[in-house]
């Protein structure tokens, strides 16, 4: 047991929200209140950003209904945002904010990217001599984090994926008549996790059920193929369903569909469009109607189509965090382990932050079967689990009821800060 530390702890979340996000904060607030070491519970407004700007608010003042509330309530209930800290101005700023308000405890619930910011900031604590633990929490419905078997809101993205499969075939069955294509895009950036998730939609025994096609970032695009695999379908099928990851590449390694002009801070190209772009292949070169549906913030903020497993890990993993920086842990980030010996378990690890930072865990090639469009059993055997069971959302006259935190504002300390644009 490392030596206690004493002072505040500050929790914050970062780039895109997911449907589980908020039971991963519910799991950091309710976990640090079982620990006298840590006096205080704040949460940083718009993450990184918010912390510049001295924007915290008092997590222990929120009701304990409200805390659980965020169990079942989407978005990131702190605000997110994708700011990168870049100058040395920028980094000594949230150490300033940090002693000003005595964080002795970080938690950042984030990404890629995320883990990065983590890591830099810890790294120049140390270097200043600043006593301070970080511990990252793991988030993305991306699943691409390195080191970790998968990451808190994949799960529900998938189910909320697989389930939009189901009802569209369900409509596509009753309106095609062997000249029908409908394509759904879906998120994942550089790997192809989500759009293989869209398998998890086929029937157990009906193998030749949608989605028929799934066009993954991993597998190379070729038009001829894809007309290929779409006109056999077409032959044996009333409809023929598309599911496309938005990172989808050609033979030569570039984006099928991009805005060349626009990047977000971390220098990511904008993606969007690989959808439509299949949608007119197919009008372009048969004679059918062909329809694309862009399924975007929806697919990540589906909490009435939530994974139970998902949410319950992503509070365990808020929980751990807790745990691991009191313990004396730093420069970690929760990993969630599995095991499948009796049964789907998954247990929480640590992994340093250095390994993980601005990583890409690829879907591995001996899960896509040899035709480059759909999945086989060891992708299912990997997903099935963590789709497992429902959240339980309240509703009150027909309408789901979600949750507004108080957000009692910390008094700032500090002069003001302007932010590089």
């Amino acid at each position: 047991m490392s030596e206690e530390l004493l002072g505040n702890c500050l929790v914050a979340q970062s780039g895109g929200p997911t449907s589980v996000i908020n039971s991963s904060l519910a799991g950091v607030v309710s976990e640090a209140l079982n620990h006298e070491c840590i006096e205080e519970i704040y949460g940083g407004l718009n993450g990184v950003q918010g912390i510049l700007q001295e924007q915290l608010i008092d997590l222990a003042s929120e009701s304990q209904q409200n805390i659980r509330g965020l169990r079942y309530t989407p978005g990131a209930a702190l605000g997110t945002c994708r700011y990168k800290l870049r100058s040395e101005a920028d980094f000594d700023r949230v150490l300033e904010v940090f002693e000003a308000h005595n964080i002795r405890y970080f938690f950042y619930a984030g990404g890629n990217d995320s883990q990065d910011t983590a890591d830099k900031i810890s790294k120049l604590a140390q270097k200043k001599g600043y006593a301070l633990r970080v511990i990252g929490v793991p988030k993305t419905i991306d699943n691409d984090l390195v080191t970790t078997d998968h990451t808190p809101g994949y799960g529900s993205v998938i189910k909320y994926i697989s389930t939009s499969i189901r009802e569209i075939a369900c409509d596509n069955g009753g309106m095609g008549q062997h000249d029908l294509v409908q394509v759904v895009e879906v998120m994942g950036r550089s790997a192809g996790w989500i759009a293989a998730g869209a398998a998890l939609a086929k029937y157990k025994d009906n193998p030749n059920s949608a989605p028929h096609l799934i066009y993954l970032p991993e597998v190379p695009f070729s038009e001829e193929k894809y007309i290929q695999d779409v006109t056999k379908v077409l032959q044996k099928e009333k409809f023929c369903l598309v599911v496309v990851g938005e990172g989808l590449v050609d033979a030569d390694g570039n984006y099928v569909s991009t805005d060349s002009q626009s990047a977000d801070a971390f220098g990511h190209s904008q993606l969007g469009g690989a959808g439509e772009y299949l949608r007119r292949l197919a009008e372009e070169n048969l004679s059918v109607k062909a329809r694309s549906i862009k399924l975007g913030m929806a697919q990540r903020a589906a909490v009435h189509c939530a994974s139970k497993a998902d949410s319950d890990e992503a509070y365990m993993a808020g929980q751990a965090a807790v745990r691991a920086a009191v313990a004396g842990e730093t420069d970690k980030m929760v990993i969630l382990v599995r095991s499948d010996n009796d049964g789907y378990v998954c247990e929480t690890g640590l992994a340093p932050l250095s390994e993980i930072a601005n990583g890409v865990k690829l879907l591995p090639e001996s899960w896509i079967n040899e035709d480059g469009v759909s999945m086989n059993y060891n992708f299912i055997k990997y997903a099935l689990p963590l789709i497992q069971g429902e959240v339980e959302v309240p509703f009150d006259n027909g309408m789901p009821q979600y949750i507004d935190l108080k957000k009692i504002k910390v008094d700032r300390k500090l002069a003001a800060y302007t932010l590089n644009t």
